[in-house]
């Protein structure tokens, strides 16, 4: 069984985007595209993990009883889209994560870091996990990119400290999940969603799940919610390089995650840790 977690954003989270707005008015479009995706989840009898932004439920509530209502798991993705590695975040993300339990009933017990910004700066997100009660982390991308990676880390399911961010520590009581990945032309590559699988060779994708699955180990996958409800996404200027990144292929997202979730069985976080 593998992982499917659904990075739920809006058109303005995104790092890429962040970064050139300016007085933009920020109001939410691609929430009104959940019950889409909740019905494309049904249809594939597949649940997930929603890795919500939090000040997506201050603006509509409602949006966590949809989720949890249908059998999906609700995590914690902050509560506005900050790189854990900015200056200072250390602090207010401790008092982000109370928000959020408040909020969630204490429900959520998983987190994705933004752009996957855990590393060597934001160590501390571990222990903040773990007083927090929180039992999983999938974070870490084992490549390292231009925009974030640990490119050392295990590839499969290990417990995570903030003494050790890329090996077993066996007195941890933090579960990592990793993001899949793959090697193409003699080289470790992410294969787990996003713009990879808007961009790589569907041949390419199918068959790291399938090298997963043969050593008995999760292909931990993820997908933004606006990747999966392109109708809702503006279309913002950005440079030529990030404007690949984000809009690349973003109309067939959904197709290529059809043929995926047809030949390959997902489930949530929380459903896979209690059935091990």
């Amino acid at each position: 069984m593998n992982l499917l977690g659904i990075d739920f954003e809006d058109w303005f989270h995104p790092e890429l985007i962040q970064k050139v707005l300016t007085n933009e008015e920020k109001q939410p479009k691609v929430i009104q595209g959940l019950d889409k995706i909740i019905d494309w989840l049904n249809h594939h009898d597949t649940y997930a993990t929603f890795f919500v932004v939090g000040e997506l439920l201050e603006y509509q509530p409602e949006l966590f009883d949809k989720i949890i209502e249908n059998g999906h798991e609700i995590g914690f993705h902050t509560m506005h889209h900050t790189r854990l590695d900015t200056i200072g975040f250390k602090e207010k993300f401790q008092e982000e994560i109370k928000i959020f339990d408040k909020m969630t009933s204490g429900k959520s017990i998983g987190f994705r870091a933004p752009t996957f910004s855990l590393n060597d700066s934001s160590r501390w997100l571990i222990d903040v996990l773990e007083n927090s009660k929180y039992q999983y982390d999938s974070s870490v991308v084992p490549v390292k990119t231009s925009m974030y990676g640990l490119p050392n880390a295990e590839k499969y399911p290990y417990k995570i400290s903030s003494k050790s961010l890329e090996h077993e520590d066996p007195e941890s009581n933090i579960t990592e999940f990793p993001i899949l990945v793959t090697n193409f032309l003699g080289k470790r590559i992410p294969a787990g969603g996003g713009f990879y699988v808007r961009t790589l060779p569907q041949k390419i994708i199918t068959n790291a799940i399938k090298n997963y699955e043969k050593n008995n180990n999760p292909a931990v996958f993820y997908i933004h919610s606006w990747e999966l409800t392109p109708e809702y996404m503006p279309r913002i200027k950005l440079s030529l390089k990030d404007n690949f990144i984000t809009y690349h292929n973003i109309e067939k997202t959904l197709s290529k995650m059809d043929k995926i979730l047809n030949d390959f069985s997902f489930t949530s976080f929380k459903r896979f840790l209690k059935s091990a």
